[in-house]
């Protein structure tokens, strides 16, 4: 629309990679990791079908579009991965995010964004060729990966959590356990550091290879609530502090830069838009159709959900958000992968899969709450 410059200054660039990071630290820092394991069990299936079935729709339909094996690639990885916070703010706005529904979409799509992330960053730097398409190359960038979440799983399992375990028997480890960094000047300083984690593990992942916001995303699931039980005398939940914080942080200041440096570079040109119009309806019928089928019978047959509710996590698992932007914008602003045909298509099926979240939660609400109720 001419309203902005199509090229941003570059401190605004880097405040928009920050905001990403902040942005999917605020997603993993939501998780309960312990309701997350517990789940994982039961929303396996959901999270495999759930995923594998719209990755290959992307991917086949990219495929008859344009006939490139990257673009075909990136666009079925953006299709992937769920949009959490979109679904869970739909269902509490219809009274069901308490239900057992709710728990099995939100396994399943945290299930779904680390291994997209997983894939983003073993495919990003064999498709810009930074890794060789061989044995070698594809072994030495799943290596990285390996290398990395085991990383981020230590952290998890002994450095953040020091007082308790064997690394309590480590003095230096005992005494830099998260929850006493936390805890620091009275907790004034406690938000702080858990951006400065966000930050540092993204560096790492920067420093393997991968997008730091893979590395933002891991941090925040593994920051667990009770390593905010300090300072009790001061009558505060430091925990929901935190979290209200982050959030007005990732979603109302810092991250909407990122969404709006990435808009900067989606140019409204009708002729682009009619251009790419049949492209967008018949992939995104495609991946409506693909993702409620796949996501709602593997919730009854290998979740053992009654058929509302797995019809209710079919259309849950529709939205696309964060992760799909964050995609975007890997391959077609950073290394220029995706073709402009091509991301306006993403950017216009992605909008009508997440107004599709919304709609058919709430259609579909009337028809399980009656079941739900006959049931009981």
């Amino acid at each position: 629309m001419g309203i902005l410059p199509t090229a941003l200054p570059v401190f605004i660039q880097d405040l928009a990679e920050l905001g990403i990071i902040i942005i999917m630290f605020a997603i993993g820092f939501e998780e309960n990791t312990a309701s997350f394991i517990t789940g994982i069990k039961r929303s396996w299936g959901i999270a495999l079908f759930g995923a594998v079935v719209p990755f290959g729709v992307g991917y086949l339909f990219a495929d008859w579009f344009w006939g490139q094996h990257n673009i075909s690639l990136f666009v079925a990885l953006a299709m992937t991965a769920t949009a959490v916070s979109l679904t869970m703010v739909s269902l509490k706005s219809e009274g069901l995010s308490k239900t057992p529904a709710a728990t099995g979409i939100m396994t399943s799509a945290v299930l779904d964004d680390i291994a997209s992330l997983a894939l983003v960053a073993i495919l990003v730097p064999i498709a810009v060729g930074t890794a060789t398409v061989s044995i070698t190359g594809i072994f030495t960038i799943l290596g990285k990966a390996i290398v990395f979440f085991a990383l981020v799983t230590i952290m998890g399992a002994w450095l953040f959590p020091a007082r308790v375990g064997r690394a309590a028997k480590i003095p230096f480890l005992r005494k830099l356990h998260l929850s006493r960094v936390l805890a620091m000047g009275q907790g004034q300083y406690t938000v702080l550091s858990l951006l400065l984690i966000a930050v540092v593990v993204g560096l790492i992942a920067h420093e393997f290879g991968f997008h730091p916001a893979v590395g933002a995303y891991m941090a925040g699931l593994i920051v667990r609530r009770e390593y905010f039980d300090f300072h009790q005398e001061q009558g505060r939940d430091h925990y929901q502090h935190s979290r209200e914080i982050i959030d007005n942080a990732a979603f109302s200041w810092i991250g909407p830069i990122f969404f709006v440096s990435l808009g900067t570079k989606l140019m409204f040109e009708l002729d682009i838009f009619i251009s790419v119009l049949f492209e967008s309806v018949t992939l995104f019928i495609a991946l409506f159709i693909g993702q409620v089928l796949s996501a709602g019978l593997a919730a009854r047959w290998t979740g053992g959900f009654d058929w509302p509710s797995s019809w209710l996590i079919g259309f849950g698992m529709l939205g696309r958000a964060e992760l799909a932007f964050v995609v975007m914008d890997i391959a077609y602003v950073q290394n220029h992968i995706l073709n402009q045909e091509a991301f306006y298509t993403l950017m216009l099926v992605a909008f009508l899969l997440n107004v599709s979240v919304p709609l058919t939660i709430s259609a579909w609400k009337k028809r399980y709450a009656k079941i739900q109720k006959t049931v009981t």
